[in-house]
């Protein structure tokens, strides 16, 4: 015991220099989301937001947290660790954009088992695009080294965000009535769901590698499924006074996910063959022999936001859409009454 040399933290596996290295890099990405709200600097015990002047008089915040699951799995193997940020930050907007809420301000929780500060700016410059692009300030977050907890290389990652909508603008889905429409918008892929089942098919039952071709799709396994989160804000903020309610489809598939916004007394009829299933899906399903049930219940299957709208406004809505460059974007089914005592999805083949 006296010749054995001391133990410090960083031979117990926590380099706290890697950490403050970590903090001094990604301080120009987070300032370069600030928006005139943030009132304080990354580093800060906590963040400083001040609503202030955004013409909402009687403002309700909407808040969620959430992952990006196994997909980070992917991340892993391929090396490629900058498209992960949007990932989430993508996922976490369209999951208060459902309510009606703008983006205001976005945390982040990296853990990681031993810190690589190249691979932990990697991950921050996706964070620091995704708020960019959707007007979201990367206001702070938290890096933790946990040796011990996880393998070398790897790492958990997860987004906390914040956003506001007015009270009498609030989407809750509570005026959905029988005869509404419902509209669906392409996913760019999986998005974050799924992956679990896509890498049982891919890498244990089709014994492919992460780089190998798929000349079925024409590309690489990563890059059919590291297909980047869509963001569905810029298309819909003008539409958000048409709309009745929004199913953000994401684990759970259509099937668990579009009963979240009905109201009681009412259900979904959606036609499967009214959009075109991306080939990704339709090969994941040839490899695995997969139900279909099971896939309606575990991918988005090329549809990542579902809109309910009346009728009378289903068409205007669709052609503001394609107005704003949406080409894919189609009405998929409506609202039935039902007896049912929860809201449930019936396809119709």
């Amino acid at each position: 015991m006296a010749n054995e040399p001391p133990v410090d933290y960083k031979s117990a596996g926590v380099d706290i220099e890697a950490g403050n290295e970590v903090v001094r890099r990604i301080k120009g990405l987070a300032r370069g989301t600030y928006t005139p709200g943030v009132l304080s600097e990354l580093g800060s015990f906590g963040g400083l937001f001040a609503l202030g002047n955004r013409g909402l008089h009687d403002p309700i915040l909407v808040s969620s947290a959430d992952g990006v699951g196994t997909k980070l799995r992917l991340a892993f193997m391929s090396g490629v660790h900058d498209t992960i940020g949007v990932d989430l930050v993508n996922h976490c907007v369209n999951d208060i954009l459902v309510q009606g809420a703008e983006p205001l301000f976005f945390f982040d929780y990296l853990a990681t088992g031993r810190l690589d500060p190249d691979v932990a700016v990697k991950i921050v410059e996706g964070l620091a695009r995704g708020c960019r692009e959707n007007g979201c300030a990367l206001l702070g977050g938290e890096t933790a080294e946990m040796p011990g907890f996880y393998a070398d290389g790897e790492y958990d990652v997860a987004g906390f965000i914040v956003g506001a909508v007015e009270r009498d603008r609030l989407i809750d889905g509570k005026s959905i009535a029988a005869g509404d429409v419902l509209i669906g918008i392409a996913s760019s892929g999986l998005h974050t769901n799924g992956y679990s089942l896509a890498r049982a098919i891919v890498f244990e039952r089709l014994h492919l590698g992460i780089h190998d071709p798929v000349p079925e799709l024409g590309m690489s396994v990563a890059d059919a499924l590291l297909s980047t989160h869509r963001s569905y804000l810029g298309l819909l903020r003008s539409q958000l006074p048409r709309i009745k309610g929004m199913a953000h489809i994401t684990g759970g598939g259509i099937t668990d996910n579009l009963p979240r916004v009905l109201p009681p007394g009412t259900e979904a009829a959606v036609d499967l063959g009214s959009w075109p299933v991306p080939p990704v899906f339709e090969w994941l399903q040839h490899g695995g022999a997969v139900p279909q049930n099971d896939m309606l219940r575990t991918f988005n299957m090329g549809v990542g936001m579902i809109l309910v709208v009346a009728a009378a406004e289903a068409d205007d809505v669709l052609a503001a859409l394609v107005a704003a460059g949406e080409r894919d974007a189609r009405v998929i089914g409506a609202i039935h009454r039902s007896a049912e005592a929860s809201p449930l999805v019936r396809y119709r083949a």
